[in-house]
């Protein structure tokens, strides 16, 4: 029989884990409290970068099992939760989720609820990609530029570009303007690209 671990997050530091603690402990799992893994970090942020969940992770082993009181324990977004759970399941760790009726999410009824989920998922990706790709359609139509924000002014731009063509090199440049030697390489590569258009 493998050793059972709870964890347990709450977002701020005014709330406790403690109804989570008590939830699971009502839900039949008796878990060693040195296996009560809390941890106050925000849902926003995808499970394996939570630092008290990684440190979880790098504890479990093959047949140990792993309760949380709701899935938004195990991730960010569906998309993260069928990521960890998947992780987990290929460690063989079991995870119990009591806010699905306790079932093993790993197990075949388990797996039928990380269908709907993985569903869930793809619904989110597929959204995300519509709405990221309306959004820079918008931005195109509206004349905005695109892509990342150069770290020189114009006149800036203008000066590396003229003293490129003088021979200056890329650490000079770079060094003198306090940039990485890439920014430098941007400026080129969007200044021969406007010549280009130009011709």
């Amino acid at each position: 029989m493998g050793r059972v671990f709870a964890y347990c997050r709450v977002s701020t530091a005014d709330q406790t884990t403690d109804n989570q603690v008590q939830e699971i402990e009502r839900g039949g799992f008796a878990v060693d409290p040195r296996r009560v893994i809390t941890e106050t970090v925000s849902g926003s942020i995808a499970a394996m970068e939570r630092e008290g969940f990684a440190r979880l992770v790098d504890r479990l082993e093959n047949g140990d099992v792993l309760v949380v009181t709701k899935l938004d324990r195990l991730g960010r977004n569906a998309m993260d939760v069928r990521s960890t759970v998947e992780e987990l399941a290929s460690a063989g760790v079991r995870v119990h989720c009591l806010a699905l009726g306790g079932v093993d999410l790993t197990s075949p009824a388990g797996k039928m609820t990380m269908g709907v989920i993985a569903a869930v998922a793809e619904f989110e990706r597929d959204l995300l990609i519509e709405r990221t790709q309306a959004g820079l359609a918008r931005a195109r139509a509206a004349g905005k530029p695109l892509g990342r924000r150069s770290a020189l002014s114009h006149s800036q731009q203008a000066e590396v570009l003229k003293r490129r063509s003088e021979g200056a090199s890329l650490g000079e440049l770079a060094k003198a303007f306090g940039v990485s030697r890439a920014a430098i390489q941007r400026v080129e590569k969007r200044g021969l690209i406007g010549v280009t258009h130009s011709i």
